[in-house]
């Protein structure tokens, strides 16, 4: 059977049998196989074992804390024996554009620093359907799972279950880009037949006045453009719509 591609380590091969007794396990440098049955073989990455914890409240007035969702996650990490973890914090509002937190771990996601991320609810993480299937979207690139502790949700490859509720999640959200994209599309067609031009306004037309001015001189063409610093092509439009 053929091996999916890993970079090549000089590491010693450090090979042991799992607790189940379903096969081997060979670690090498970051990079674990394990052979289940002595069939399949997959690699996966063990460097980073970090976990990131996300919680987050609408407000920065102390009226809410997140020490509720904080313990009910660390008792969670506690539970899968995750015990290197890093909180982000957020007292924003869900509808906000920007999470320093938020932004902060997805950064650390990208330059491999969090094996996964744990959350409270669905709800915490994303501050829409559309925004919540971006993170994860993006997590599922970066191989980060996204576990959330009160809603059974997990979405490690590992597990058949969270294959299933990988899918489901990324059906709905490619349901929902797909009915933005058509309302983008309605309107944008709307407004063609309403007359409305679309794209970045001209800026030519500011020009126009002193392109004619000089073409009333008698000037040609590629003279009014050198003295305007216009291109070409651009004093011909002008010329050729005042025409």
């Amino acid at each position: 059977m053929a091996h999916i591609p890993v970079q090549e380590s000089q590491t010693p091969v450090q090979e042991y049998s799992p607790a189940n007794g379903s096969g081997k396990v060979a670690k090498i440098g970051g990079i674990r196989e394990a052979t289940l049955s002595g069939t399949n073989k997959c690699f996966v990455n063990t460097m980073n074992t970090k976990t990131g914890i996300y919680v987050r409240v609408s407000t920065n007035n102390g009226s809410q804390t997140t020490d509720s969702q904080l313990a009910e996650v660390k008792k969670y990490c506690d539970m899968r024996g995750w015990t290197e973890t890093e909180v982000f914090e957020d007292h924003v509002s869900g509808g906000k554009a920007s999470r320093p937190a938020l932004d902060r771990m997805i950064r650390q996601m990208r330059a491999g620093a969090l094996a996964r991320c744990v959350c409270w609810k669905l709800d915490r993480l994303g501050r829409s359907l559309t925004h919540l299937a971006l993170v994860i979207d993006e997590m599922t690139r970066l191989q980060v799972p996204l576990i959330c502790s009160s809603q059974g949700i997990d979405t490690c490859s590992e597990s058949p279950t969270g294959k299933l509720q990988l899918g489901v999640l990324m059906a709905v959200a490619e349901f929902e880009r797909s009915i933005i994209k058509d309302r983008v599309l309605s309107g944008l067609a709307a407004a063609r037949n309403r007359g409305v031009r679309l794209g970045r306004p001209s800026t030519l037309n500011k020009r126009r006045d002193e392109v004619l001015e000089l073409k009333a001189e008698g000037k040609g063409v590629r003279e009014i453009a050198r003295e305007l610093k216009m291109p070409v092509a651009s004093v011909f439009k002008l010329l050729k719509e005042a025409a």
